[in-house]
């Protein structure tokens, strides 16, 4: 038995330590905005936030959760942060096919956590780890810097 919180819930979940956040996420608690893509970090889709730092959930297992915090898509709108990124991203267009979208918001939240007012190369940096084979670089790019706007107050 594992006891984490998810989304600010206490939750005891009856699975192997070994098994990887993202499949915890997914099946055990029906949390489905989290993506998997590769199944061992190179792309991002599965990124979840664990004590507000963006971890890929494909390879961290459930057992390095324990006692800690998982914040995962589906509770994001509830942060200023997460609102601004969010209202971003869709005044924007900033999704194509939208898979890997889930993973960019969560490290775009972390990012603006963290920098409130990132440069191109401190976005470039911590994007870098999201991999978006529609290539829409650049509209999140964008987006990331309308929200830190919006979140300063100048919007």
């Amino acid at each position: 038995m594992i006891k984490l919180t998810v989304n600010g819930r206490a939750v005891t979940l009856d699975a192997e330590p070994d098994m990887p956040l993202l499949w915890a996420v997914r099946e055990n608690l029906q949390l489905t905005g989290t993506k998997f893509g590769c199944g061992m970090a190179l792309c991002g889709a599965c990124t979840v936030h664990l004590d507000g730092q963006p971890v890929r959930s494909c390879v961290t297992p459930l057992s390095a959760a324990a006692g800690r915090q998982v914040r995962t898509i589906e509770a994001m709108a509830a942060t200023p942060t997460g609102r601004a990124v969010q209202a971003a991203w869709t005044a924007l267009d900033v999704p194509q096919c939208g898979y890997c979208q889930s993973g960019q918001i969560m490290s775009a939240c972390a990012l603006l956590a963290a920098n409130k007012a990132p440069t191109d190369a401190d976005i470039d940096a911590a994007m870098s780890g999201n991999v978006c084979r529609c290539g829409t670089y650049n509209q999140i790019r964008a987006a990331i810097h309308d929200a830190a706007t919006a979140l300063q107050g100048k919007a």
